[in-house]
């Protein structure tokens, strides 16, 4: 099992910064990938922006050249530094972390944290 702890969200106005932090804990794999998705009212869940413990990173097309995700693989923890904040950024962002074991995927998630940006 792999427990998420996710901290940073809050309240900004638009074209203002956060920084989300996420921690993985209990039995990670030293092969794994973790990001940030997230689900507005309404709307699906979707992906934010991920990185492997290789680092390859990925954005959504949405983020690109707004956000910044990083990780620490001494501490299990990634980073989303999301800047130029914009109204439509507003959703519960969600931390996931999913090892592969032999084909399967396992996915693990954190709890929410909610941004809210006000224009």
């Amino acid at each position: 099992q792999v427990q998420l702890v996710e901290s940073g969200g809050g309240s900004v106005q638009a074209g203002g910064s956060l920084r989300l932090s996420c921690a993985a804990s209990g039995t990670v794999f030293s092969v794994n990938a973790m990001g940030w998705y997230r689900q507005a009212p309404g709307k699906q869940r979707e992906l934010v922006a991920s990185i492997t413990s290789g680092g390859t990173q990925t954005y959504a097309d949405s983020v690109k050249g707004r956000f910044a995700i990083s990780r620490d693989n001494a501490k299990n923890t990634v980073y989303l530094q999301m800047n130029n904040l914009k109204s439509e950024d507003t959703a519960v962002y969600y931390c996931n972390y999913y090892h592969i074991v032999s084909g399967p995927r396992y996915d693990y998630w954190g709890q929410g944290t909610q941004v809210t940006v006000s224009s």
